[in-house]
């Protein structure tokens, strides 16, 4: 899976899971202040991510991703 197909599926579920146009949707947007995720969401994230993919992720560590692109590079760390 290459890394465009891998960002326009994480920004589907970043819009699906946050509520958010599409749109509002920038690589370097981040998640808490440009996209308004708080705790509950950022774990709902990763849960919605991990289902899409099919991947289990070090949840610790991808808590820490704050922007679509750091979520993009992570996962493509675990995509095959």
């Amino acid at each position: 899976m290459d890394k465009s197909e891998i960002k326009s599926r994480v920004e589907k579920v970043t819009a699906l899971v946050l509520k958010v146009d599409p749109k509002d949707i920038s690589p370097t947007a981040n998640f808490a202040f440009d996209l308004g995720a708080d705790s509950m969401q950022s774990i709902e994230l990763i849960a919605a991510y991990e289902e899409e993919f099919n991947i289990s992720m070090d949840e610790q560590k991808a808590r820490e991703v704050q922007t679509v692109e750091g979520a993009v590079e992570f996962i493509a760390g675990y995509v095959k």
